[in-house]
């Protein structure tokens, strides 16, 4: 599971998630990309288990990156406890993702066994997600 070596703060505001996102919204190092159509909040277990099922899909071959980080730290009181006395110990770590943030890149496989996985990865997720090809030079990114 991914979550951060250390923090400046431990614990955060819950904030909110409005708009699009401005950064990440680009396949950076593969070929084929996973989109959010959604915004949500992804823990860290969400996106191992999405991870894994892609790997075990493309047997080895090619590469996969994971382009989100669970920054946000959540937390959680005990079950039956009296309100008051403080705010709850950090139970688990999320990444914050907005509509057109890339979640998860691949290259070195054929499109189709790159679908195919991402389709399998996106099930593992609590958003609507698309797949997505790199942009050419000239056009658009052709998406499906």
């Amino acid at each position: 599971m991914l979550i951060p070596k250390r923090v400046k703060r431990r614990m955060q505001h819950r904030g909110r998630m409005k708009g699009a996102a401005h950064k990440g919204n680009k396949i950076a190092y593969g070929e084929y990309g996973l989109v959010a159509e959604e915004c949500a909040w992804i823990s860290s277990n969400q996106i191992e288990a999405a991870r894994i099922a892609m790997t075990r899909f493309i047997k080895r071959g090619g590469q996969v990156w994971i382009d989100i980080f669970p920054h946000k730290p959540i937390s959680k009181k005990p079950a039956e406890t009296r309100m008051g006395s403080g705010k709850g110990s950090v139970e688990y770590w999320v990444a914050v993702v907005k509509p057109g943030r890339v979640l998860f890149e691949m290259a070195g496989v054929s499109e189709d066994v790159a679908r195919e996985a991402m389709r399998l990865a996106a099930h593992k997720l609590p958003i609507k997600c698309k797949f997505a090809k790199k942009e050419t030079e000239g056009g658009e990114a052709n998406e499906g």
